[in-house]
Parts: C-alpha cells; structure tokens; sequence
C-alpha cells in the first residue's frame, strides 16, 4: 500500500504503509531493520546467537536502540554459503521465536527464509513479515504461502546460489537489470495475490564492487516501480574490502552507506548495529526538515543594485 505526498524541495514521493495481518507500519519516516543471526556461520560473528536467553536480551537491546522491525534468520546467505536441512532451520528458530513473540508482543519480527514451509510455521507463531533472498525461486510454494498469509514480503535479486553467487556476476546494465528483474518479479507476486512488496537490490549478492556502488548511487532509480526500497548494506564485503579491512571494523563505513541509502530513498534499513543506525536515520530526518523549512531564503539571496 502506498499514498503520495509532496515535497517543495524535491517534488512528488511516495509514503508506504505494510499491512501487519490488520495493523498498518508507516515507512513515511525511515525504518530500522535489526539482524539476529540462529546461525553458526554467518559472516559477522557478533550477529550469531544460539542460546535463547541471550536472543531475547539482545532483542531488548536493540529495542532500547531504536530498532522498528527484527529480522531472524537461521540459514546463512554469505557467499559459498550452504542451507541446512528444513528441519534444522525450524529447530534453530522455534524457541528464539516464540520466546520473543511471548516477551515482546508488539514486536514487528521478520522471518529471513526462502522455504515456504518455515514462513508458515513462523508466520503460526506470530511473524509478520517474510524476507526472502531467492525472491521466490528456490520455492516455488513462496508466493502462494505469502498471499495466503497476507503479510509484506521483501523480494530481494541475487543470482545463482550463495555457494556460487560470486563468479563472475555480469550485467548489461546493473540498474536498468535490476528494474527488469523486480518488474518482473513483482508482477508474478501480485499475480499470486501478495499485495505488499519490499524491494531490497541484493548489495553483495552475484555482484561486483562496481555494481554494489552503482546501485546505491541509483538507488532512487527504484522509485519507479511503486514499492519501499531495504538496503542491507551493514559491514558488508562492498564497505571493507574497499577500505582494506574486516567485518569488525565496518562500523563507521557502514553508516556513511546508510546515510547514502536514506539520502537515495531507501525506507528500511537492515543493520547488525541499531543504535548508530537509528542516529543516522535521526539526523537524516532533520536534515529533510532543514531543507524543507526555509523561511530565510529570501534574506540569503544576493542583492543586485544598478
């Protein structure tokens, strides 16, 4: 769902709300999507969590931070990556869930699969968003599962697999690829009955550092399409290997491609670090207003005297 709005200073924008199985989440301000890993492999170490003791004491913490929707994952997606059993991606997410759900009603969690089985079970137990990094390809139960449970889904572009993703990606045009891609994507989740679509480029996934950066230079391309846009940029390869270091030491380079993202429109971000995330969408937010509000222009243009 979407409305429209101007603004002086940059024209017509668009305003998203997600229907959560009857309450409506606006994306008219930025949103931040926190990561909780089930997993043992995932790239960022500090993101896996196994005890589920320690998953709820990390969610209240990221609430206190300022995170708008959680995103739980049990299958790594990292390049060279393997998917575990369905069984075992449930057996990682079946206490963590439920423990949250039972500790944090209100809470707005995101299930990170591409099974449609496993958004069944979770969407059961009380989640309301599916984030899918196949964008429905390797399930071909996805779409039907999502429409029948009316909730938001991310549609997110990769190609081939995790474990092969990285050879070689190529593209004619890396943007204009990508709108193809989600038009075409899009159209077939509607088709099956999902009505409201998130839209997330896949930073990282079968894509070079010249691609990464391309998309987030055009991420406003993607208005186009008439859908919120996640960016998951968070210490990602794009940001560390350009600058010669690790995931660890990501922080920061993490947040000048955020500020990038939101000044780009994106309306969700996806980050392993909240607090800092939610600043930066903060300042974002009173930058906007600074450039909506401008009362002394006027005063500030330069005089021109015979």
């Amino acid at each position: 769902m979407f409305r429209y709005f101007c603004n002086r200073s940059k024209g017509l924008k668009m305003a998203y709300n997600l229907n959560l199985g009857g309450r409506l989440l606006s994306l008219s301000e930025p949103k931040v999507m926190g990561i909780v890993n089930l997993t043992p492999d995932s790239f960022f170490a500090q993101s896996r969590y196994q005890d589920t003791c320690q998953v709820v004491r990390k969610v209240a913490s990221m609430l206190e931070d300022g995170m708008d929707i959680l995103d739980l994952g049990a299958v790594s997606s990292r390049p060279g990556a393997t998917f575990p059993s369905p069984e075992e991606e449930w057996q990682r997410l079946e206490k963590p869930l439920k423990a949250l759900v039972r500790e944090f009603p209100s809470l707005v969690i995101s299930i990170d699969t591409f099974r449609s089985e496993i958004a069944l079970r979770c969407a059961d137990e009380g989640a309301l968003v599916i984030n899918d990094i196949s964008a429905g390809a390797f399930d071909p139960g996805m779409f039907p599962a999502v429409a029948r449970l009316q909730l938001p889904y991310v549609l997110m572009h990769m190609e081939k697999t995790p474990d092969c993703m990285q050879e070689n990606p190529r593209y004619k045009d890396v943007v204009g690829d990508l709108i193809a891609y989600f038009s075409e994507k899009a159209r077939a989740a509607r088709m099956a009955g999902i009505h409201d679509i998130i839209l997330d480029p896949g930073f990282g996934f079968a894509k070079t550092l010249e691609h990464n950066y391309r998309l987030l230079a055009h991420l406003q391309d993607f208005s186009v399409l008439g859908m919120p846009v996640l960016a998951g940029l968070s210490r990602k390869s794009m940001l560390y290997k350009l600058l010669g270091t690790t995931p660890q030491e990501a922080l920061n380079a993490t947040t000048a491609a955020n500020m990038l993202a939101l000044a780009n429109g994106a309306s969700i971000l996806r980050v392993h670090d909240v607090k800092e995330a939610a600043e930066c969408v903060r300042i974002y937010r009173q930058y906007r207003i600074g450039a909506a509000n401008n009362p002394d222009a006027e005063s500030r243009k330069p005089r021109i005297t015979p």
